[in-house]
């Protein structure tokens, strides 16, 4: 899904005064893996809503205690990815019928305000990356590799939106895309709804010419029909999560 594609790099762990990781840093560390494996899995949908996340589960996949998962899971929340259930555990977080509509005209908003500022910045190199990521696009597309196409799918509209240079509308871009990827998740089947590749590359051509109006046009267009295609009486599938999360 359009959702992307691809995520921010995870942060670095920094070392003390004889070049070790000291044990904060570890542990930011560790939780950082955590936070962008789970991350990742939504954006590409292979996790899908109402997935559990047992919290023995993830320590022991990771190889960590208790305190790091949950720092990991606290994060998550906050980005709306996951629910945190008292007494219960967490699970992905599952979009409402309701939720939908919003999150939809929340990201059509954003993506347009991005992107008017994108024509505006984007360099030579810029519009040489936004190529290189169409070309993974069609690489994964022709091994038909869906969750790696999920993926870069998501990660297209990012890095349009790293183009508007404005880091404010771009932390609540990473969310709403990352929360319509649950949405596709959820109410579709694999593969079912998805960007559509020549779209991208039309909007990419618009960008380079500095056809602002036209990039906006093709933008509106082309998550009108992601949202469109997605059914809202689509029933759930049971997932996975060792195997979901690549481990």
């Amino acid at each position: 899904m359009c959702a992307s594609s691809s995520s921010p790099t995870a942060s670095l762990a920094t070392r003390d005064i004889h070049g070790q990781p000291d044990e904060d840093d570890t542990t930011a560390s560790a939780e950082e893996r955590i936070y962008r494996r789970v991350f990742d899995s939504i954006i590409s949908q292979r996790l899908v809503p109402g997935t559990k996340l047992p919290e023995s589960q993830l320590c022991e996949l990771f190889g960590v205690s208790r305190s790091v998962v949950r720092q990991a899971l606290q994060r998550l929340a906050h980005d709306h990815v996951v629910q945190l259930r008292p007494n219960r555990g967490a699970i992905v977080a599952v979009p409402t019928p309701e939720e939908t509509g919003h999150i939809f005209a929340a990201r059509r908003g954003l993506e347009a305000a991005l992107l008017r500022l994108a024509v505006q910045h984007a360099t030579p190199g810029d519009i040489a990356n936004l190529r290189r990521q169409l070309r993974e696009e069609s690489d994964a597309m022709h091994r038909f590799d869906q969750p790696a196409w999920a993926r870069l799918a998501s990660r297209f509209h990012l890095l349009v939106g790293e183009l508007g240079r404005n880091p404010i509308l771009q932390r609540y871009l990473e969310e709403t895309v990352s929360r319509c990827s649950l949405i596709v998740a959820f109410y579709e089947p694999p593969g079912n709804a998805c960007c559509e590749h020549d779209e991208h590359l039309a909007i990419v051509d618009c960008i380079e010419r500095g056809d602002a109006e036209g990039a906006l046009r093709l933008m509106e267009a082309h998550l009108l029909a992601l949202e469109r295609s997605v059914s809202l009486s689509a029933e759930h599938r049971e997932p996975g999560l060792k195997e979901l999360l690549g481990l």
